[in-house]
């Protein structure tokens, strides 16, 4: 497979030195403001309490990581004197605001970035959050394939990797409705994987997907029990394998400790390359808040004790990015938009 220099470089920064990725992502908004409003009553929350929250959350955990996911309006500012210069580095492109009709959900990207500002910043990545279901309306689903394929041509045009999430998402005035960043309970399995054969295609320019569980999280069984139910599970954790050759993580999407340890199970078993997770790690921690200290003390606690839990899950099942089918085997590195061994040669006879 052919790679770019900066893509490969980019892709090894965010995984750990044998090449499974453990990222923590602290890149939420609007759900990190809804658990700070109530603890700063009667004042709402502002830049400074979600800044300090997320600096303190890159503190505790990024060293227990491979990488920080974290947005550039809220968090990187504060929390940059703290991101160590040995990990790798994440930077979100989506507005958390994205436009809610009955047809579908419409992303945008963030006021005044793009990819080439996330690239002179020094990130290793970008990553980009889309709402999609296969079943919306023509022109929302044209919408959303068309901003995909404009951030992999950025992508491609600044050498640096390019990090997909996608998330089912329930209609307007559906039974369950909510805007909220959490995962649709009333899911199909079918809605999961037909999104990701959607952007499948080599022309979106993804390197890694960031995935949620096919299956309804909070009803998955067991993965260590022989059951009609386990079997069914993974053989749909299973066809992720089947549909994309590229690298996959998996989202946490609010699941609490022990659910998303089992989704972890059954994402590793299907070839799944690590995980990139939030709250499932650092939620209780905001319970905290604005107890900074105790907020620490938390961190230090039982979100170090499950990171580290994972993190042995992860080293013990999880495949390395570079055994993806997609990669598997040489890798043939290649400048941006030209091989290295002509313009080698090319250089050698000017400067003779």
């Amino acid at each position: 497979m052919k790679i770019s220099a900066g893509k490969l470089r980019g892709m090894r920064r965010l995984a750990d030195i044998d090449g499974r990725f453990k990222m923590v992502a602290v890149d939420q908004r609007p759900p990190m403001l809804k658990a700070l409003a109530p603890k700063l009553a009667p004042r709402e929350p502002g830049y400074e309490d979600l800044a300090k929250a997320k600096a303190t959350l890159a503190k505790k955990l990024l060293p227990l990581g491979s990488a920080l996911l974290i947005d550039p309006d809220y968090g990187f500012s504060q929390a940059e004197a703290v991101i160590q210069p040995g990990k790798g580095l994440l930077i979100t492109l989506e507005d958390f605001n994205f436009a809610e009709t009955s047809e579908g959900r419409k992303t945008s990207l963030m006021k005044n970035w793009g990819v080439g500002k996330i690239k002179r910043m020094g990130a290793d990545g970008v990553k980009l959050l889309l709402w999609y279901r296969p079943d919306a309306t023509h022109d929302v689903v044209a919408h959303q394939k068309r901003l995909v394929r404009e951030v992999g041509e950025a992508c491609r045009k600044y050498d640096i990797p390019f990090l997909l999430e996608l998330l089912v998402y329930p209609f307007k005035g559906s039974q369950g409705h909510t805007t909220d960043y959490t995962e649709d309970k009333e899911k199909y399995p079918e809605l999961v994987l037909q999104s990701l054969k959607d952007f499948a295609s080599p022309e979106f320019g993804v390197d890694i997907y960031k995935l949620e569980s096919p299956v309804v999280a909070s009803a998955l069984p067991d993965p260590d029990m022989d059951s009609p139910e386990t079997r069914e599970a993974q053989a749909l954790f299973n066809q992720i394998s089947q549909i994309i050759d590229k690298p996959w993580v998996m989202l946490s999407a609010g699941a609490s400790m022990e659910v998303f340890r089992r989704v972890l199970t059954f994402a590793y078993r299907a070839g799944a390359n690590g995980y990139l997770a939030g709250r499932a790690i650092w939620w209780p921690s905001f319970g905290c808040y604005p107890d900074i200290a105790a907020m620490e003390r938390q961190l230090d606690d039982e979100a170090a004790r499950y990171m580290n839990e994972i993190n042995a899950l992860t080293v013990s099942l999880a495949k390395p990015w570079s055994e993806a089918p997609g990669i598997a085997g040489n890798i043939e590195l290649v400048a941006a938009g030209h091989s290295f061994p002509s313009d080698y040669a090319a250089f050698e006879d000017t400067h003779q």
